[in-house]
């Protein structure tokens, strides 16, 4: 649980900080040294918003914390059109961001919501569909990521934290007793860290230098990202991913007009859908979306009859299926693609250094997960540093860091292998292991416990 603190005054700048800043945010420091009780590398959607939360953790607030961020400090307004770059985000995030203040700023300005969402399966007529317990209930809320960031960032301004733009680490010098890591920028600048967390990505400078295992692998496979505007205005609160022997293809909504796509394909198809016309791509998605491959006979009658089954026993069936909307038009230049990997760090810390969200983990994003991993790492750290806080300890504390790294990897490493497996079932048009997984889709969908246990998980 995040602990506010009664007052919201800002920490001074040491006194060898030779540059003042009003806001607690600079573009430039000079300075010889400067040590901070926990420096963050990486300002990011996660990186940002551990450093925020922990701002404003009542116990920390006598500490300083020092937020180092790659890229130019930039003025941002939010843009007449859609971003194509959205993340989903479950309960549990939203009750984060909205604990710090992060929330109303982004209630303020636009996000979609997804009360509903419907899996299928192209080889088959297997379908799977989650719905909120109540009528109010969310499953999700799609953000941009850029909205999201700057609401992190404004809310910034009313915490304990300052913060470096232009900052890029060159060199990492380990404590290996009570002294602070010593981190050396690019510019020269040197800093001291009693707690260094690493939050700077899937190519993670932090993990590389303090030398931990990473296990990864390249998918061969590149998302493509659009936003899409709807044939006709509707109600447009259901999340719609549809397994295709290339990859799923997801539609997210923004609101009741367009949606958000991310859409799992090979490298060559990925090079196609980039070169088409705005028009003949949304063809191409539409067809896609409508139309499945030839399935497997005995995998059809298969699929048919334990329907039926299903159906007269009362249970959730495709009967309860409907069909996604349809496209009208592809955003004008919102086409991107971006490469789609697994890896996962088989430590997450050291004595003094904690590493968060895609500095130790990497994930498909066929369940919308890679970024509320992320931000459970920063509600357990939060947690785990108050603690030890708390009871004495100093904030680089390895066994208090060893609690922080063993509940996230009980909650992570299931849920990545899970999803990797997900990938890897639908990665084939074999049709036994077609048959499998739609009889398996169906099951689920049938059982109201194990389908609420799955949703349950993917909300934490």
């Amino acid at each position: 649980m995040i602990r506010l603190p009664t007052t919201m005054s800002c920490v001074a700048f040491p006194r060898k900080m030779l540059m003042k800043n009003s806001m607690k945010n600079c573009s430039r420091f000079i300075s010889s040294q400067t040590n901070y009780d926990i420096v963050i590398v990486g300002g990011g959607l996660v990186g940002a918003t551990l450093a925020c939360v922990l701002g404003k953790n009542s116990r920390l607030s006598d500490k300083s914390i020092l937020l180092l961020e790659g890229s130019k400090k930039r003025d941002w307004k939010l843009p007449e059109l859609y971003s194509n770059r959205v993340s989903s985000l479950n309960q549990a995030t939203y009750n984060l961001l909205n604990e710090i203040g992060v929330w109303r700023h982004i209630q303020s300005s636009r996000y979609g919501t997804v009360k509903r969402m419907q899996i299928w399966e192209a080889n088959s007529e297997a379908v799977i569909n989650f719905k909120g317990d109540y009528s109010d209930e969310n499953l999700a809320y799609i953000v941009e990521n850029d909205l999201t960031l700057h609401s992190v960032y404004k809310e910034l301004e009313n915490s304990n934290v300052s913060v470096l733009n232009e900052a890029s680490l060159q060199d990492l010098k380990l404590s290996k007793g009570t002294e602070s890591h010593q981190l050396t920028l690019k510019d020269g600048s040197v800093f001291g860290a009693k707690l260094l967390v690493g939050c700077d990505g899937y190519s993670s400078q932090v993990r590389q230098k303090i030398g931990v295992h990473y296990v990864s692998h390249s998918y061969g496979q590149m998302g493509v990202v659009a936003t899409l505007e709807l044939e006709e205005q509707c109600d447009n609160t259901t999340a719609w991913q549809k397994f295709l022997p290339t990859g799923p293809l997801a539609l997210l909504p923004l609101n009741d007009k367009f949606s958000s796509l991310v859409w799992t394909t090979t490298p060559q198809h990925a090079k196609k859908l980039l070169a088409l016309t705005d028009q003949d791509f949304t063809d191409e998605l539409n067809y896609h979306l409508y139309n499945s491959p030839k399935s497997n006979v005995i995998v059809e009658k298969s699929s048919r009859v334990f329907d039926q089954l299903l159906h007269a026993l009362n249970c959730p069936s495709t009967k309860d299926s409907q069909l996604p909307p349809k496209i009208a038009r592809c955003q004008e230049r919102s086409r991107a693609s971006f490469p789609l990997g697994f890896g996962h760090a088989t430590n997450y810390v050291q004595k003094g250094v904690a590493l968060v969200g895609d500095a130790a983990h990497r994930v498909h994003p066929l369940a919308g997960q890679g970024v509320n991993l992320g931000f459970g790492d920063i509600s357990c750290l939060n947690g785990v540093l108050g603690e030890a806080v708390y009871a004495g300890s100093e904030l680089g504390d390895l066994l208090y860091l060893k609690e922080y790294e063993t509940e996230r990897q009980r909650h992570n490493v299931p849920t990545m292998l899970a999803i990797d497996g997900l990938y890897r079932l639908y990665g084939t048009d074999f049709p036994p292991v077609v048959l499998l997984r739609s009889l398996g889709l169906q099951a689920v969908n049938a059982l109201s416990p194990l389908k609420g246990l799955l949703k349950n998980h993917a909300a934490s």
